[in-house]
Protein backbone atom coordinates (compact mmCIF):
# COMPACT_ATOMS: atom_id res chain seq x y z
CA UNK A 1 0.00 0.00 0.00
CA UNK A 2 3.02 2.38 0.19
CA UNK A 3 4.19 1.91 -2.68
CA UNK A 4 0.78 2.83 -4.26
CA UNK A 5 0.02 5.76 -1.73
CA UNK A 6 3.79 7.42 -3.10
CA UNK A 7 2.94 6.98 -6.36
CA UNK A 8 -0.24 8.74 -5.97
CA UNK A 9 1.61 11.79 -4.80
CA UNK A 10 4.15 11.53 -7.00
CA UNK A 11 2.15 11.85 -9.69
CA UNK A 12 0.57 14.99 -8.62
CA UNK A 13 2.41 18.26 -8.06
CA UNK A 14 -0.14 19.81 -5.81
CA UNK A 15 -0.12 18.89 -1.91
CA UNK A 16 -3.21 16.11 -1.02
CA UNK A 17 -5.05 15.24 1.56
CA UNK A 18 -5.19 11.87 3.06
CA UNK A 19 -8.86 11.27 1.56
CA UNK A 20 -7.65 12.96 -1.55
CA UNK A 21 -5.18 9.80 -1.92
CA UNK A 22 -7.78 7.40 -0.34
CA UNK A 23 -10.22 8.56 -3.41
CA UNK A 24 -7.62 8.15 -6.27
CA UNK A 25 -7.02 4.26 -5.26
CA UNK A 26 -10.78 3.75 -3.85
CA UNK A 27 -11.34 2.14 -7.55
CA UNK A 28 -8.59 -0.56 -7.36
CA UNK A 29 -9.31 -1.14 -4.10
CA UNK A 30 -13.33 -0.40 -3.18
CA UNK A 31 -12.83 -1.35 0.61
CA UNK A 32 -9.81 0.84 1.29
CA UNK A 33 -10.20 2.84 4.69
CA UNK A 34 -8.64 6.13 5.98
CA UNK A 35 -6.90 4.15 8.79
CA UNK A 36 -4.83 2.27 6.03
CA UNK A 37 -4.09 5.43 4.11
CA UNK A 38 -2.63 7.26 7.75
CA UNK A 39 -0.51 4.18 8.50
CA UNK A 40 0.98 4.13 4.71
CA UNK A 41 1.61 8.13 5.16
CA UNK A 42 3.40 7.58 8.85
CA UNK A 43 5.67 4.99 7.41
CA UNK A 44 6.43 6.84 4.38
CA UNK A 45 7.28 10.03 6.46
CA UNK A 46 9.41 7.88 8.88
CA UNK A 47 11.24 6.95 5.96
CA UNK A 48 11.55 10.29 4.70
CA UNK A 49 9.87 9.84 1.14
CA UNK A 50 6.45 12.18 2.44
CA UNK A 51 6.42 15.20 3.82
CA UNK A 52 3.53 16.44 5.71
CA UNK A 53 2.63 20.19 4.62
CA UNK A 54 1.49 21.35 8.31
CA UNK A 55 -0.40 24.44 7.17
CA UNK A 56 -2.77 22.74 4.96
CA UNK A 57 -2.60 19.33 6.47
CA UNK A 58 -1.58 17.64 3.38
CA UNK A 59 1.15 15.34 2.11
CA UNK A 60 3.38 15.62 -0.43
CA UNK A 61 6.25 13.21 -2.32
CA UNK A 62 9.71 13.64 -1.37
CA UNK A 63 11.75 15.36 -4.54
CA UNK A 64 15.19 14.98 -2.67
CA UNK A 65 17.93 12.45 -2.59
CA UNK A 66 19.22 13.63 0.12
CA UNK A 67 17.44 13.52 3.64
CA UNK A 68 20.25 14.69 5.85
CA UNK A 69 18.91 18.40 5.95
CA UNK A 70 15.02 19.46 7.41
CA UNK A 71 13.53 20.41 3.49
CA UNK A 72 11.76 24.00 2.63
CA UNK A 73 8.99 23.72 1.25
CA UNK A 74 7.83 26.04 -1.06
CA UNK A 75 4.10 26.24 -1.73
CA UNK A 76 2.25 28.45 -4.33
CA UNK A 77 -0.60 30.58 -3.48
CA UNK A 78 -1.62 30.26 -6.69
CA UNK A 79 -1.12 27.32 -8.71
CA UNK A 80 -0.51 24.94 -5.22
CA UNK A 81 2.56 23.90 -6.80
CA UNK A 82 5.32 22.91 -4.17
CA UNK A 83 8.78 22.73 -4.44
CA UNK A 84 11.53 21.24 -1.67
CA UNK A 85 15.15 22.77 -1.24
CA UNK A 86 17.21 22.08 1.67
CA UNK A 87 19.75 24.74 3.36
CA UNK A 88 22.35 23.48 5.98
CA UNK A 89 23.33 26.64 6.87
CA UNK A 90 19.80 27.68 7.05
CA UNK A 91 18.81 25.56 9.88
CA UNK A 92 22.13 26.08 11.47
CA UNK A 93 21.25 29.59 11.74
CA UNK A 94 18.19 28.55 12.97
CA UNK A 95 19.39 26.10 15.82
CA UNK A 96 21.85 28.93 16.80
CA UNK A 97 18.86 30.71 17.44
CA UNK A 98 16.70 28.35 19.36
CA UNK A 99 19.46 27.29 21.33
CA UNK A 100 20.38 31.06 22.94
CA UNK A 101 16.51 30.97 24.15
CA UNK A 102 17.11 27.48 25.65
CA UNK A 103 14.77 25.69 23.36
CA UNK A 104 15.44 22.27 21.89
CA UNK A 105 13.75 21.56 18.61
CA UNK A 106 12.83 18.40 17.81
CA UNK A 107 11.72 18.41 14.54
CA UNK A 108 12.11 21.17 11.48
CA UNK A 109 9.25 22.29 9.32
CA UNK A 110 9.55 24.80 7.12
CA UNK A 111 7.05 25.89 4.90
CA UNK A 112 6.91 29.45 2.73
CA UNK A 113 3.74 30.13 1.09
CA UNK A 114 3.98 32.76 -1.82
CA UNK A 115 3.46 32.89 -5.64
CA UNK A 116 5.95 30.46 -7.90
CA UNK A 117 8.24 32.11 -10.78
CA UNK A 118 5.63 30.39 -13.13
CA UNK A 119 2.65 32.31 -11.54
CA UNK A 120 4.56 35.36 -11.17
CA UNK A 121 5.91 35.28 -14.67
CA UNK A 122 2.11 34.98 -15.59
CA UNK A 123 0.97 37.58 -13.95
CA UNK A 124 3.62 40.03 -14.77
CA UNK A 125 2.45 39.31 -18.54
CA UNK A 126 -0.67 40.47 -17.78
Amino acid sequence: MQAQVLDVLRSCRVPMSAYDVLRCLREEHPRLAPPTIYRALAALMERGKVHRLESLNAFVACQCERHRDAPILWVCTDCGVVEENSSTDLLTALSGIAGKSGFAPMRHVIEVHGRCGACGSAESRA
